[in-house]
């Protein structure tokens, strides 16, 4: 078995009734005219791998049946609400959704469609796995810049430099930082507030880090190293159970555009 993704790009118009189906899906098909609400959709197959072509699903399959079935989905329902004036929250969202794994459910003979992503914007995204359908995962990235020293003092000033590299360079290094929180979050109406979301992860976590010697201005880490393994732990520790509505899933740190860690709390 193998898991294979697809991200699929659009804009919608709102306010027009037909705005072409455009001619570059690098960049978004439809392509939406003037002002428009900018989406992608990354949609993930699950199963066996074919014999003859190697394909799980030839990907221009999955273009085409987001194309035909999912993107009229969110087309008709934002043109609705938006033109109607209405918010578009969460929930609304996530029956779309629901919708559009519907609509896609049976469209691929061996494959199953597994897993929908809708990005809303570059650092936003909602997921919803097939398997757990009546829940949906918020995921929201933040930044912060600090600095860290890489040492053991129980190790030789030799033994330091054969584990930790440039990392044990003795007036530190910093790096810039990235969090991405994910959150199992209640689909009900006015249940899940993006701003309270970050304004608690600002407040417990980032303040704590940004802009901060990680070794000298943050206890957790007098004694243990701010590695970046170490780092998602404490995050997880700072985040559990503060959320709410909402329940923590994973906290990932980027120390660089190679490096990262996740976690998913104690136990898993």
């Amino acid at each position: 078995m193998v898991r294979l993704g697809r991200q699929v790009r659009f804009s919608i118009n709102p306010f027009l009734d037909d705005e072409g189906d455009g001619f570059n899906a690098y960049a978004s098909k439809p392509p939406g005219e003037g002002l428009a609400v900018f989406l992608e959709l990354a949609v993930e197959l699950l199963g066996p791998v074919d014999a003859d072509t190697g394909f799980l699903v030839n990907v221009t399959e999955i273009d085409g049946a987001a194309q035909t079935a999912a993107v009229p989905v969110f087309d008709r329902r934002l043109g609705e609400h938006f033109r109607r004036g209405e918010h578009v929250g969460l929930a609304l969202l996530a029956g779309m959704l629901r919708e559009v794994h519907g609509r896609l459910a049976d469209l691929f003979d061996s494959a199953t469609v597994d897993r929908l992503t809708l990005y809303l914007n570059p650092f936003r995204k909602i997921t919803m796995n097939a398997t757990d359908a009546p829940r949906v995962y918020f995921s929201e990235t933040f930044e912060f810049a600090a600095m860290h020293k890489l040492w053991n003092e129980s190790f030789s000033a030799e033994r330091n430099i054969e584990v930790f590299g440039k990392c044990a360079h003795p007036t530190g290094h910093g790096h810039n930082y990235r969090v991405e929180v994910t959150v199992q979050a209640s689909v009900e109406a006015g249940a899940f507030e993006v701003g309270a979301f970050e304004r608690t992860v600002d407040s417990e976590l980032i303040q704590l880090l940004d802009h901060k010697n990680l070794n000298a201005d943050v206890p957790a880490f007098g004694e243990r190293n701010p590695t970046v393994e170490n780092l998602a732990v404490f995050a997880w520790d700072r985040l559990a159970g503060k959320l709410d509505p909402a329940r923590l899933h994973c906290v990932t740190i980027w120390e660089s555009d190679r490096t990262y860690c996740s976690y998913y709390g104690a136990g898993n």
